[in-house]
């Protein structure tokens, strides 16, 4: 089951004090974008944040699993306390890298 506009929606509506937020469709699922860096993978109306050690602490008591068949095990984020959420985002942002600019092939 994909994910619902209303939940993407009200994943980026909480996210907008960390600046600028997008969501991606991909797959009938969504990734969700803060100033530019990927943050979070939803999918079934799961929010899956990256196993980092930057929030292993805040994560301690969080439920884990994979958003799709075949990828990396990932903590579940528990979106029902945006004060935390908004703790766990801003932390694992300030670690992760911005995205590779692709380079355009020459035709």
């Amino acid at each position: 089951m994909a994910c619902s506009s209303e939940f993407i929606e009200s994943l980026c509506r909480m996210l907008t004090p960390l600046g600028d937020v997008r969501s991606r469709k991909m797959m009938g699922d969504y990734v969700i974008y803060v100033n530019e860096k990927c943050v979070i993978t939803a999918c079934d109306n799961i929010a899956y944040i990256k196993k980092l050690p930057c929030i292993a602490d805040l994560m301690a008591d969080a439920e884990c699993g994979s958003p799709y068949p075949g990828a990396k095990e990932a903590y579940i984020l528990d979106i029902t306390d945006s004060h935390m959420t908004l703790r766990i985002v801003e932390t694992i942002w300030a670690t992760l890298p911005f995205p590779k600019s692709k380079k355009k092939s020459p035709c």
